[in-house]
């Protein structure tokens, strides 16, 4: 059986880092930056553990990254957010993609 990391994607796709609202680079710590600490907490992370946010590039090149716990709690808010403001969502959940990834790091950082 794939362990957790072999499962998850090497990128979030841009509109589900988009409902997860990253935080700003500047109120965080350069460990956070470079990706070695939670951005939402003060969790230090692994190479196994922890969940890619993509290199991002304003206003500044950073590297985030989280723990999966994090990602759960702010997927979880984000799908609610979401759903209630998406065509698709409303017709029919299982064909967006952003609500299907966002379920899925529910539950990734649930168990």
């Amino acid at each position: 059986m794939p362990s957790d990391a072999a499962t998850r994607p090497h990128a979030l796709p841009p509109d589900v880092l988009a409902v997860l609202a990253l935080p700003d680079p500047a109120t965080l710590t350069e460990d956070q930056r470079r990706g070695s600490v939670c951005v939402w907490g003060d969790d230090r992370l692994d190479n196994v553990t922890a969940v890619d946010l993509g290199v991002q590039d304003e206003p500044q090149r950073w590297f985030p990254r989280a723990c999966p716990a994090h990602v759960a709690d702010r997927a979880h808010r984000a799908l609610f957010d979401h759903a209630a403001m998406c065509e698709q969502c409303v017709d029919a959940a299982e064909h967006c993609e952003t609500s299907r990834v966002l379920y899925r790091l529910v539950r990734e950082g649930r168990r």
